[in-house]
């Protein structure tokens, strides 16, 4: 319970009776990497409030491609799983493990409790919900605005960034998935980049080899 005190950004600005409200609810959950915590239809399963690892929100679109709109790391709170509490809001997101993650869970009905009786909690809920919103918004600018090439270009430096390392262990289907476009384009676009000397390819992994030329092109 401790760690979590330390984790959630609130705790200080609850009451003692909600404080006890949460240490009833809460759970605590080890996720595999690769496990879907939300499948896009079921959007109650509550607050998560990430203590390590990575999890990836998407949509999925009826013909089955996706498109990656943020990721979560740690100390981040994940809302859409808790969508259904907030009014008029209608989001269908599927959230997975990107890694092993360990996160607690505040049940739906409690947190929507307490943020109705709250100020600072309801202030802080729609912080969170229009920063969200922001992330949709700068996704859909991107895909409105900029070539495929460009948007690969900062994929590519912002998951080097991420992963704190120039080799990325990633196939081309998972990058269109990232980016919601077609595994052919993918490699196509990585093959151009390859002989322009921004990467290296190889199975299974693509390797910065000129990450300014890479973060060059994305900024354009």
């Amino acid at each position: 319970m401790d760690a979590f005190i330390s984790y959630f950004p609130l705790w200080d600005k609850l009451t003692e009776s909600e404080k006890d409200r949460v240490r009833a609810s809460l759970t605590f959950r080890q996720i595999r990497k690769g496990t879907l915590l939300l499948d896009g239809s079921d959007n109650c399963t509550g607050l998560l409030l990430i203590r390590s690892g990575q999890l990836r929100v998407f949509v999925l679109s009826e013909e089955g491609r996706e498109i990656t709109v943020y990721r979560l790391f740690d100390r981040d709170m994940c809302l859409f799983s808790a969508s259904c509490m907030l009014k008029n809001v209608d989001f269908h997101m599927t959230v997975q493990a990107e890694k092993d993650t360990e996160l607690w869970v505040i049940p739906t009905h409690v947190y929507r409790q307490i943020m109705d009786q709250s100020a600072p909690v309801a202030n802080y809920t729609n912080e969170l919900m229009a920063s969200r919103f922001s992330d949709v918004m700068w996704l859909l600018n991107q895909i409105m605005w900029k070539s495929m090439d460009k948007r690969l270009a900062a994929f590519l430096w912002e998951e080097s960034a991420i992963e704190g390392t120039l080799r990325l262990k990633l196939t081309h289907e998972t990058i269109a998935g990232h980016l919601g476009s077609h595994r052919e384009v993918i490699t196509r676009m990585l093959r151009y980049f390859q002989q322009e000397g921004m990467v290296k390819l190889s199975r299974g992994c693509v390797e910065l080899t000129d990450p300014k030329k890479l973060a060059e092109l994305a900024q354009e």
